[in-house]
């Protein structure tokens, strides 16, 4: 579990950046 709140931040941020990719795209 904390596993997941440690990577929750990382994992966030990650997919908002993905989804600006295909915004731009």
């Amino acid at each position: 579990m904390i596993l997941v709140i440690d990577n929750y931040d990382s994992f966030t941020y990650n997919l908002v950046q993905y989804l600006g990719e295909l915004g731009a795209d």
